[in-house]
């Protein structure tokens, strides 16, 4: 942990909390996600905050020996070749326990992506976990921890609070011209 904020204060970045918590169990949804260095940047935040959440991550990058960094941190291998339900098998792993926070980026790619994945949306519904809206701005240097929603029946209701929010909040992209929503 104390190397985390020793590295972000090295390089002027910072993280903001704009809830009153992060609740113990959620799905963080992190946006934009336009660079490798948003994921180098949200785990040095989270780290530097005393917490640990789990990712999703293409199993081609869990091979030996790069899974021995990847797994501790909170790696989960995802098979996009298989049609399996990864929104159930993460919302069990909540729901049981076995982790309690998960961050994943909708867009699911750095590309430009306005058709956003909405398998963090049902992984929070099905494990009855709210979700916690969190973003980058790469000219203030900070990682935002900006909204919390609880999902409700209404999918699309929640789509437009979650898209508006990265609509207005202070958030800019490593890469702008690539997020989009």
């Amino acid at each position: 942990m104390n190397i985390c904020k020793y590295i972000l204060k090295k390089l002027n970045w910072r993280y903001e909390i704009n809830i009153d918590e992060i609740p113990q169990k959620c799905v963080i949804c992190i946006a934009p996600h336009t660079s490798n260095w948003d994921f180098v940047f949200g785990k040095l935040v989270y780290c530097a905050m005393g917490k640990k959440s789990y990712f999703l991550i293409k199993k081609e990058w869990l091979f030996f020996p790069v899974s021995l960094v990847l797994k501790p941190m909170g790696a989960i291998g995802v098979n996009r070749s298989k049609h399996n339900s990864i929104t159930d098998q993460v919302a069990e792993k909540i729901r049981s326990g076995e982790i309690t926070q998960i961050g994943i980026t909708p867009e699911g790619t750095r590309k430009k992506n306005t058709e956003w994945k909405k398998g963090f949306y049902y992984i929070a519904k099905k494990a009855n976990v709210p979700i916690v809206l969190a973003g980058f701005n790469y000219e203030k240097k900070k990682v935002i921890f900006g909204k919390t929603l609880i999902p409700t029946d209404d999918e699309n209701a929640d789509f437009e609070i979650i898209k508006n929010y990265y609509k207005t909040a202070d958030i800019v992209a490593k890469h702008p011209e690539l997020f989009a929503i």
